[in-house]
Protein backbone atom coordinates (compact mmCIF):
# COMPACT_ATOMS: atom_id res chain seq x y z
CA UNK A 1 0.00 0.00 0.00
CA UNK A 2 2.68 2.45 0.81
CA UNK A 3 4.66 1.53 -2.43
CA UNK A 4 0.94 2.46 -4.06
CA UNK A 5 1.18 5.84 -2.42
CA UNK A 6 4.69 7.03 -3.48
CA UNK A 7 4.25 6.11 -7.14
CA UNK A 8 1.02 7.66 -7.35
CA UNK A 9 2.58 10.90 -5.85
CA UNK A 10 5.73 10.39 -8.09
CA UNK A 11 3.98 11.82 -11.41
CA UNK A 12 3.06 15.24 -9.02
CA UNK A 13 6.56 15.87 -8.30
CA UNK A 14 8.08 15.71 -11.70
CA UNK A 15 6.89 19.37 -12.60
CA UNK A 16 7.79 20.71 -9.16
CA UNK A 17 11.40 19.35 -9.57
CA UNK A 18 11.57 20.95 -13.05
CA UNK A 19 11.05 24.11 -11.74
CA UNK A 20 13.33 23.91 -9.34
CA UNK A 21 16.11 22.83 -11.53
CA UNK A 22 15.36 25.68 -13.48
CA UNK A 23 15.26 28.26 -11.22
CA UNK A 24 19.43 27.11 -10.07
CA UNK A 25 20.03 27.26 -13.67
CA UNK A 26 18.62 30.77 -13.86
CA UNK A 27 21.11 31.67 -10.94
CA UNK A 28 23.55 29.98 -11.41
CA UNK A 29 27.18 31.41 -12.90
CA UNK A 30 26.38 30.18 -16.30
CA UNK A 31 23.36 32.30 -16.88
CA UNK A 32 25.28 35.62 -15.66
CA UNK A 33 27.58 34.50 -18.18
CA UNK A 34 25.24 34.88 -20.72
CA UNK A 35 25.65 38.62 -20.77
CA UNK A 36 26.11 39.81 -22.97
CA UNK A 37 24.21 38.15 -25.96
CA UNK A 38 24.27 41.27 -28.38
CA UNK A 39 26.12 44.26 -29.04
CA UNK A 40 27.09 46.92 -26.40
CA UNK A 41 27.16 50.94 -27.10
CA UNK A 42 29.70 52.54 -25.93
CA UNK A 43 28.66 56.29 -25.71
CA UNK A 44 31.72 58.51 -25.27
CA UNK A 45 31.00 61.71 -24.04
CA UNK A 46 32.81 63.98 -26.58
CA UNK A 47 33.08 64.48 -30.24
CA UNK A 48 35.25 62.26 -32.76
CA UNK A 49 38.96 63.30 -32.67
CA UNK A 50 39.97 64.28 -29.64
CA UNK A 51 41.97 62.22 -26.72
CA UNK A 52 39.08 60.94 -25.20
CA UNK A 53 37.11 59.18 -28.77
CA UNK A 54 41.44 58.30 -29.08
CA UNK A 55 41.50 56.30 -26.24
CA UNK A 56 38.34 54.71 -27.07
CA UNK A 57 38.99 53.55 -29.98
CA UNK A 58 41.98 51.87 -29.28
CA UNK A 59 40.13 49.84 -26.15
CA UNK A 60 36.93 49.22 -28.14
CA UNK A 61 37.96 46.43 -30.47
CA UNK A 62 39.81 44.88 -28.26
CA UNK A 63 37.52 44.73 -25.60
CA UNK A 64 34.73 43.38 -27.93
CA UNK A 65 36.96 40.26 -28.51
CA UNK A 66 37.03 39.87 -25.04
CA UNK A 67 33.59 39.95 -24.56
CA UNK A 68 32.69 38.38 -27.88
CA UNK A 69 29.88 40.69 -29.17
CA UNK A 70 30.74 44.19 -30.97
CA UNK A 71 31.70 47.48 -28.89
CA UNK A 72 29.94 50.38 -30.69
CA UNK A 73 31.15 53.62 -30.30
CA UNK A 74 28.20 56.53 -30.01
CA UNK A 75 29.60 60.06 -29.67
CA UNK A 76 27.17 62.55 -28.30
CA UNK A 77 29.49 65.38 -27.18
CA UNK A 78 28.13 68.79 -25.67
CA UNK A 79 27.87 70.83 -22.31
CA UNK A 80 31.52 68.94 -21.56
CA UNK A 81 30.27 65.35 -21.16
CA UNK A 82 27.11 66.48 -19.49
CA UNK A 83 24.94 65.18 -22.22
CA UNK A 84 26.67 61.69 -22.91
CA UNK A 85 26.42 61.35 -19.02
CA UNK A 86 22.34 62.28 -19.15
CA UNK A 87 21.75 59.64 -21.65
CA UNK A 88 23.49 56.76 -20.21
CA UNK A 89 22.68 57.96 -17.03
CA UNK A 90 19.03 57.68 -17.89
CA UNK A 91 19.17 54.54 -20.07
CA UNK A 92 18.28 50.98 -19.05
CA UNK A 93 20.74 49.48 -16.66
CA UNK A 94 21.08 46.16 -18.43
CA UNK A 95 24.37 46.71 -19.50
CA UNK A 96 24.31 47.31 -22.88
CA UNK A 97 24.88 50.52 -22.40
CA UNK A 98 28.10 51.79 -21.10
CA UNK A 99 29.64 55.51 -21.11
CA UNK A 100 33.28 56.58 -21.58
CA UNK A 101 33.54 59.62 -19.91
CA UNK A 102 36.16 62.54 -19.06
CA UNK A 103 37.58 63.70 -16.08
CA UNK A 104 34.80 66.79 -16.48
CA UNK A 105 32.87 64.11 -15.02
CA UNK A 106 33.72 65.13 -11.79
CA UNK A 107 33.72 68.68 -12.67
CA UNK A 108 30.70 68.90 -13.92
CA UNK A 109 28.67 69.09 -10.78
CA UNK A 110 30.53 71.58 -9.17
CA UNK A 111 30.37 74.21 -11.99
CA UNK A 112 26.96 73.83 -13.53
CA UNK A 113 23.29 72.29 -12.99
CA UNK A 114 23.12 68.60 -13.98
CA UNK A 115 20.14 67.25 -15.72
CA UNK A 116 21.24 63.65 -13.41
CA UNK A 117 23.15 63.40 -9.97
CA UNK A 118 26.35 61.93 -11.05
CA UNK A 119 26.73 60.12 -7.54
CA UNK A 120 23.27 58.43 -7.80
CA UNK A 121 22.77 57.66 -11.50
CA UNK A 122 26.48 56.43 -12.62
CA UNK A 123 27.91 53.80 -11.40
CA UNK A 124 32.09 53.10 -11.16
CA UNK A 125 33.00 50.33 -13.29
CA UNK A 126 36.97 50.85 -14.31
CA UNK A 127 39.61 54.09 -14.04
CA UNK A 128 41.11 53.05 -17.23
CA UNK A 129 44.52 56.51 -17.82
CA UNK A 130 45.04 59.06 -15.91
CA UNK A 131 46.77 62.50 -18.66
CA UNK A 132 48.61 64.97 -17.02
CA UNK A 133 48.20 68.22 -18.83
CA UNK A 134 51.41 70.39 -20.09
CA UNK A 135 51.75 74.07 -19.09
CA UNK A 136 53.29 75.61 -22.36
CA UNK A 137 54.20 79.02 -23.68
CA UNK A 138 54.71 80.42 -26.77
CA UNK A 139 58.03 81.09 -27.18
CA UNK A 140 58.53 84.54 -27.86
CA UNK A 141 56.76 84.94 -24.54
CA UNK A 142 59.21 86.09 -21.44
CA UNK A 143 58.27 83.43 -19.50
CA UNK A 144 61.25 80.81 -19.10
CA UNK A 145 59.57 78.70 -15.93
CA UNK A 146 57.05 78.36 -13.81
CA UNK A 147 58.93 81.26 -10.74
CA UNK A 148 58.64 83.64 -14.06
CA UNK A 149 55.14 82.81 -14.57
CA UNK A 150 53.68 83.29 -11.23
CA UNK A 151 56.38 86.29 -10.38
CA UNK A 152 55.19 88.12 -13.53
CA UNK A 153 50.95 87.36 -12.86
CA UNK A 154 51.64 89.16 -9.55
CA UNK A 155 53.54 92.10 -10.64
CA UNK A 156 50.92 92.62 -13.38
CA UNK A 157 47.76 91.16 -11.70
CA UNK A 158 44.70 90.33 -14.64
CA UNK A 159 47.41 90.98 -16.95
CA UNK A 160 48.71 87.37 -17.98
CA UNK A 161 46.16 85.32 -20.77
CA UNK A 162 45.70 81.94 -20.98
CA UNK A 163 43.66 79.56 -22.92
CA UNK A 164 41.36 76.63 -22.69
CA UNK A 165 39.08 74.39 -24.71
CA UNK A 166 36.14 76.28 -23.29
CA UNK A 167 34.17 77.02 -20.22
CA UNK A 168 34.08 75.01 -17.82
CA UNK A 169 37.08 72.61 -19.10
CA UNK A 170 39.48 70.55 -17.67
CA UNK A 171 42.59 73.16 -19.15
CA UNK A 172 40.17 75.79 -17.56
CA UNK A 173 40.07 74.49 -13.89
CA UNK A 174 43.89 73.45 -14.49
CA UNK A 175 44.61 77.30 -14.91
CA UNK A 176 42.03 78.44 -11.95
CA UNK A 177 43.22 76.01 -9.30
CA UNK A 178 47.37 77.29 -10.45
CA UNK A 179 45.78 81.47 -9.68
CA UNK A 180 44.22 79.99 -6.77
CA UNK A 181 47.38 77.91 -5.21
CA UNK A 182 49.63 80.49 -6.19
CA UNK A 183 47.46 83.86 -5.10
CA UNK A 184 48.12 85.49 -8.35
CA UNK A 185 45.13 86.89 -11.09
CA UNK A 186 45.50 85.08 -14.63
CA UNK A 187 42.91 86.04 -17.19
CA UNK A 188 40.93 83.12 -18.33
CA UNK A 189 40.63 83.13 -22.43
CA UNK A 190 37.97 80.09 -23.40
CA UNK A 191 38.03 78.43 -27.20
CA UNK A 192 35.80 76.64 -28.84
CA UNK A 193 38.06 73.62 -28.80
CA UNK A 194 41.48 72.68 -27.78
CA UNK A 195 42.62 72.72 -31.46
CA UNK A 196 42.08 77.13 -32.24
CA UNK A 197 42.96 77.33 -28.11
CA UNK A 198 46.93 75.50 -29.18
CA UNK A 199 46.67 77.47 -32.71
CA UNK A 200 46.60 80.60 -30.97
CA UNK A 201 49.23 80.17 -28.38
CA UNK A 202 51.80 78.94 -31.23
CA UNK A 203 50.72 82.58 -32.86
CA UNK A 204 51.08 84.53 -29.80
CA UNK A 205 47.65 85.95 -29.62
CA UNK A 206 48.14 84.44 -25.98
CA UNK A 207 50.49 83.17 -24.38
CA UNK A 208 49.97 80.90 -21.77
CA UNK A 209 48.28 77.42 -22.13
CA UNK A 210 47.53 74.24 -19.88
CA UNK A 211 47.59 71.96 -22.71
CA UNK A 212 46.69 68.23 -23.39
CA UNK A 213 50.05 66.61 -23.33
CA UNK A 214 48.95 64.42 -26.61
CA UNK A 215 47.80 66.86 -28.56
CA UNK A 216 50.56 69.64 -27.84
CA UNK A 217 53.91 67.26 -27.80
CA UNK A 218 54.56 67.15 -31.48
CA UNK A 219 54.76 71.44 -31.50
CA UNK A 220 56.60 70.64 -28.23
CA UNK A 221 59.03 68.91 -30.11
CA UNK A 222 59.35 70.88 -32.91
CA UNK A 223 59.63 73.87 -30.67
CA UNK A 224 56.95 75.44 -31.59
CA UNK A 225 55.94 75.72 -28.20
CA UNK A 226 58.05 76.28 -24.88
CA UNK A 227 57.33 73.93 -22.00
CA UNK A 228 57.48 74.67 -18.81
CA UNK A 229 56.28 71.66 -16.47
CA UNK A 230 53.43 68.48 -16.90
CA UNK A 231 51.20 69.09 -14.21
CA UNK A 232 51.14 65.55 -12.83
CA UNK A 233 52.23 64.15 -9.79
CA UNK A 234 54.96 62.60 -11.27
CA UNK A 235 56.95 63.53 -14.72
CA UNK A 236 55.94 62.26 -17.71
CA UNK A 237 57.89 59.36 -19.71
CA UNK A 238 57.05 61.50 -22.28
CA UNK A 239 58.71 64.42 -21.51
CA UNK A 240 61.14 63.14 -18.96
CA UNK A 241 63.44 66.39 -18.21
CA UNK A 242 60.10 68.29 -17.54
CA UNK A 243 59.61 69.26 -13.90
CA UNK A 244 56.62 68.48 -12.41
CA UNK A 245 54.88 72.07 -11.65
CA UNK A 246 54.94 71.03 -8.29
CA UNK A 247 58.58 70.75 -7.81
CA UNK A 248 58.97 73.37 -10.42
CA UNK A 249 57.64 76.13 -7.94
CA UNK A 250 54.04 75.26 -6.75
CA UNK A 251 54.04 72.82 -4.28
CA UNK A 252 50.69 70.50 -3.81
CA UNK A 253 49.68 71.06 -7.40
CA UNK A 254 48.17 67.90 -9.18
CA UNK A 255 45.55 68.14 -12.22
CA UNK A 256 45.30 65.26 -14.38
CA UNK A 257 42.36 64.71 -17.91
CA UNK A 258 41.22 61.04 -16.75
CA UNK A 259 39.33 58.29 -18.85
CA UNK A 260 37.05 55.85 -17.06
CA UNK A 261 33.86 53.61 -18.18
CA UNK A 262 30.60 54.13 -16.06
CA UNK A 263 27.49 52.24 -16.76
CA UNK A 264 23.84 53.16 -15.49
CA UNK A 265 22.94 52.66 -11.76
CA UNK A 266 21.01 49.59 -11.19
CA UNK A 267 22.98 47.71 -13.94
CA UNK A 268 23.86 43.96 -12.68
CA UNK A 269 26.57 43.15 -10.54
CA UNK A 270 27.48 40.29 -12.10
CA UNK A 271 27.63 42.49 -15.26
CA UNK A 272 29.52 45.15 -13.91
CA UNK A 273 32.41 42.62 -12.40
CA UNK A 274 33.12 41.33 -15.68
CA UNK A 275 32.74 44.09 -17.74
CA UNK A 276 35.86 45.89 -15.14
CA UNK A 277 37.58 42.62 -15.37
CA UNK A 278 37.34 42.62 -19.00
CA UNK A 279 38.47 45.91 -19.14
CA UNK A 280 41.30 45.78 -17.05
CA UNK A 281 42.54 42.52 -18.94
CA UNK A 282 42.44 44.46 -22.26
CA UNK A 283 44.73 47.10 -20.68
CA UNK A 284 47.59 44.83 -19.83
CA UNK A 285 47.30 44.28 -23.54
CA UNK A 286 50.84 45.28 -24.72
CA UNK A 287 49.42 46.66 -27.47
CA UNK A 288 46.90 48.80 -26.04
CA UNK A 289 49.44 50.17 -23.32
CA UNK A 290 51.86 51.30 -25.86
CA UNK A 291 49.45 53.22 -27.45
CA UNK A 292 47.71 54.57 -25.20
CA UNK A 293 51.42 55.60 -23.40
CA UNK A 294 52.03 57.07 -26.72
CA UNK A 295 48.86 59.34 -25.78
CA UNK A 296 50.87 60.52 -22.29
CA UNK A 297 48.78 58.08 -20.43
CA UNK A 298 49.51 56.48 -17.59
CA UNK A 299 47.18 53.38 -18.05
CA UNK A 300 45.48 52.24 -14.79
CA UNK A 301 42.60 49.75 -14.74
CA UNK A 302 40.82 49.86 -11.36
CA UNK A 303 38.20 48.22 -9.68
CA UNK A 304 34.77 49.77 -9.34
CA UNK A 305 35.68 50.57 -5.77
CA UNK A 306 38.92 52.26 -6.55
CA UNK A 307 37.24 54.29 -9.23
CA UNK A 308 34.28 55.14 -7.22
CA UNK A 309 36.87 56.80 -4.21
CA UNK A 310 38.89 58.76 -6.92
CA UNK A 311 35.91 60.19 -8.23
CA UNK A 312 35.03 61.19 -5.07
CA UNK A 313 37.74 62.81 -4.47
CA UNK A 314 38.09 64.91 -7.63
CA UNK A 315 34.21 65.84 -7.17
CA UNK A 316 35.09 67.40 -3.66
CA UNK A 317 38.27 69.16 -4.79
CA UNK A 318 36.93 70.93 -7.79
CA UNK A 319 33.33 71.79 -5.82
CA UNK A 320 36.05 73.21 -2.96
CA UNK A 321 37.75 75.21 -5.48
CA UNK A 322 34.64 76.07 -7.09
CA UNK A 323 33.11 77.44 -4.10
CA UNK A 324 36.48 79.31 -2.79
CA UNK A 325 36.87 81.45 -6.33
CA UNK A 326 33.14 81.93 -7.28
CA UNK A 327 33.26 79.62 -10.27
CA UNK A 328 30.71 78.87 -12.12
CA UNK A 329 30.31 78.44 -16.39
CA UNK A 330 26.01 78.84 -16.02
Amino acid sequence: MTNEISHARLPRAIPLALACAALLIAGSPAHADAWPSKPVRMVVSYPPGGTVDAVARVIAPRLSARLGQSVVIDNRGGAGGAIGGDLVAKSAPDGYTVMLDASNHAQNPALRKMPFDTLRDLAPVSLLVKVPNVLVVNPSAPIKSVPDLIAQAKAKPGGINYASSGNGSAQHLAGELFASMAGVQITHVAYKGGGPALTDVMSGHVPVFFASLASSLPFIQGGKLRALAVTGKARSPALPQLPTVSEAGLPGYEVYEWNAVFVPAGTPATVVERLSKEVAATLREPEVRTRLEALGAEVIGSSPAELDSFRRAEIAKWTRLAKDNKIQVD
